[in-house]
C-alpha cells in the first residue's frame, strides 16, 4: 500500500488502520518548505512512533527559485495559491505516482462541501498518471470518504496515536504556514485555508478533479462563447502562447512555417487534460528557445464543432504539431503525456 500524507488527522488515522492490517506500506509526504515547525516535529514523531520512514517528496529548487525570484514570497495572496500550489505539491506529487498503480488519500466528503461532496471511496485518478502512463493508468482510493471527523477523531484518541501539536491550537485543516490559520468555533474546517479565496476553489491541484465535477453541472456559457465560465482556466505560463480562433487558422492556412508549432486543444473542466497540465507546461520552459512554439486552443464549446471539422478533434485533450515544412498539422497518437513522451514526438518530427 501506498499512502500520501500531509500528517493530518485522516492521515495518521490511515497510518494507524494499515499498520493493524499486518500488511507492508509505504507513506510519503510533500515538504513544500514552508510548513510549520510543529509539522516537522510531528513527521519526526510520527516515524519514530511507527518505526518507519515517510519519504519526502521536495519542488524543484529551480523552479521554486524561478517563482519566488519573479513574483516574491507572498504572491498567492494577490493572484491565488494555484500557480504556488503547482510547483511545490502537484509536480513533485505527479513525479512520484508515475511509479505507482494506485495511491490512498485521507479525503473526507465532510471536510469541504464545496469540493468533495461526492467524492468516491475509489476512482480512476482524474488528474495523475501511474505507472504505466495514459488516461486511467491510476487508482485513487479514499477509504475514509464517508466517515465523519468526529469519528476519525475518536479513532485517534481510542488508539491513543500522536497528533499534529497544531490541532490544539486551532488548526484543522493543516497545510503550509502562510496558507493556514486557525478557525473559530463554528467555523468549518476549510475556512482556516485559503481564507482570502472563493470556498469552492479551495483544493491546491492534489485533488482538483473535485473542483470541475461540481463546476460542470451548473456552469453557464461564457461570455466570449468558448466554453464553461465555471472552470478555472489551465495551461497558463508565460512560455505558451494562447492562441485564439483567428490565430490557429492562421495558422492552418500557412504551408511554410518559418518554425513548428506544438499545440493542444483543451477543455479546463476535462480531468485528462488537467492532468496532463503540468507536463506540458514543463515541456514547453524546455522547449524556449529551441525554435520550437508551444501553444493551446480551447476548443470546447462554440468553438468544438471547427475543431473537429478543422483540427482533427475527438476528445480532449488532442496535442497536435504543425511541422515547419508540412502544411496539415499531425496528431500526438499516444495517451501518454508525460514529458519525455511528448519531447520525443515533437523532436522525431521537427
Amino acid at each position: 500500500m501506498t499512502m500520501v500524507t500531509w500528517i493530518g488527522a485522516e492521515d495518521v488515522a490511515l497510518i494507524e488502520y494499515a499498520k493493524l492490517t499486518g500488511r507492508p506500506f509505504r507513506v510519503f509526504s510533500l515538504d513544500t518548505g514552508r510548513l510549520n515547525p510543529e509539522t516537522y516535529q510531528f513527521f519526526d514523531k510520527v516515524e519514530k512512533h511507527y518505526g518507519i520512514h515517510i519519504e519526502y517528496m521536495f519542488p524543484d529548487s529551480s523552479e521554486v527559485q524561478e517563482l519566488v525570484r519573479t513574483k516574491g514570497l507572498f504572491s498567492f495572496y494577490e493572484d491565488g495559491h494555484q500557480e504556488c500550489c503547482r510547483v511545490r505539491k502537484v509536480r513533485p506529487l505527479r513525479r512520484a505516482l508515475k511509479g505507482l498503480r494506485a495511491w490512498i488519500t485521507g479525503q473526507r466528503k465532510d471536510q469541504s462541501p464545496g469540493t468533495r461532496a461526492s467524492i468516491p471511496l475509489v476512482q480512476v485518478d482524474p488528474s495523475f498518471e501511474g505507472l504505466d502512463g495514459g488516461a486511467g493508468s491510476l487508482i485513487k482510493w479514499n477509504p475514509v470518504a464517508n466517515v465523519d471527523g468526529k469519528d476519525i477523531w475518536t479513532f485517534l484518541r481510542t488508539m491513543d496515536v500522536p497528533v499534529n501539536t497544531l490541532h490544539a491550537q486551532g488548526y484543522v485543516s493543516i497545510g503550509c504556514e502562510p496558507c493556514t490559520r486557525p478557525v473559530l468555533p463554528g467555523q468549518h474546517e476549510r475556512e482556516g485555508r485559503w481564507w482570502w479565496e472563493d470556498a469552492k476553489a479551495k483544493e491546491c491541484g492534489l485533488h482538483k478533479g473535485n473542483i470541475e465535477k461540481e463546476g460542470q453541472a451548473a456552469a453557464p456559457k461564457s461570455a466570449n462563447g468558448n466554453g464553461l465560465a465555471g472552470a478555472p482556466d489551465i495551461f497558463e505560463s508565460p512560455a505558451v502562447v494562447s492562441l485564439t480562433r483567428p490565430g490557429i487558422e492562421n495558422l492552418l492556412r500557412l504551408e511554410n512555417r518559418t518554425e513548428p508549432w506544438l499545440v493542444v486543444l483543451y477543455a479546463p473542466w476535462c480531468p485528462f487534460c488537467q492532468a496532463m497540465e503540468a507536463s506540458y507546461l514543463e515541456l514547453a520552459e524546455k522547449l524556449a528557445g529551441s525554435g520550437v512554439k508551444v501553444a493551446r486552443f480551447r476548443a470546447d464549446g462554440e468553438q468544438k464543432p471547427f475543431a473537429q471539422a478543422e483540427l482533427q478533434l475527438q476528445s480532449f485533450p488532442t496535442v497536435l504539431l504543425f511541422p515547419s515544412r508540412t502544411a496539415r498539422p499531425i496528431k500526438y497518437p499516444s495517451e501518454k503525456r508525460d514529458v519525455d513522451s511528448l519531447l520525443a514526438f515533437v523532436n522525431s518530427l521537427r
